[in-house]
């Protein structure tokens, strides 16, 4: 069953008196899913909305992140203390571009196969986000490995077939 809400952003922190949040995009189009109007919703670990609507009133990008003002919020309160640390936001699939060939949306990435070439690495447990980049946490022979997921490691992916082909530098399972 395809998801009725996709991860957008993870909610940071509340910024400065008026209302505004601090959030980390999810996503490769931030300048496209971040505008006025956009309704965005806080999600559970599955992706089931969980809260009440947030109607983007303007957003703008800071260093890293983004900052969003929604309708109705005019000071920090309406984030401080309301357990709003970490929260994943979501956007309704209806209002978001669909992957095209080569492309997954990142919660179908788990449980994809890795292989190179003929060879089968093994099969990705979860995608991990650090500074600059998101890792790949791959199961081999019950031990896990991690593979930097970006270009020219990975070579493609197959949404159709959850596989994903790599061309690994030489080592990186040694590791």
């Amino acid at each position: 069953m395809e998801a009725s809400y996709l991860a957008v952003a993870k909610f940071r922190k509340p910024h400065g008196l008026k209302g505004e949040a601090l959030v980390y995009p999810l996503t490769d189009e931030p300048d496209e899913v971040f505008v006025a109007g956009r309704v965005l919703v806080p999600l559970d670990d599955e992706g089931h909305a969980t809260g009440s609507e947030l109607v983007i009133h303007h957003a703008r990008a800071y260093q890293r992140s983004w900052l969003l003002g929604f309708e109705g919020i005019t000071d920090r309160s309406a984030f401080d203390g309301g357990g709003w640390s970490a929260v994943t936001l979501g956007a309704s699939t209806d209002v978001l571009r669909p992957p095209t060939d080569g492309e997954m949306y990142l919660h179908e990435v788990p449980g994809s196969t890795v292989v190179e070439g003929d060879d089968v690495i093994g099969i990705v447990k979860e995608v991990l986000g650090v500074p600059g980049s998101q890792v790949l946490v791959v199961v081999r022979d019950g031990k896990d490995h991690l593979v930097p997921f970006r270009k020219p490691i990975v070579t493609r992916l197959d949404r159709a077939e959850r596989r994903i082909e790599v061309k690994l530098p030489p080592g990186l399972l040694e590791i």
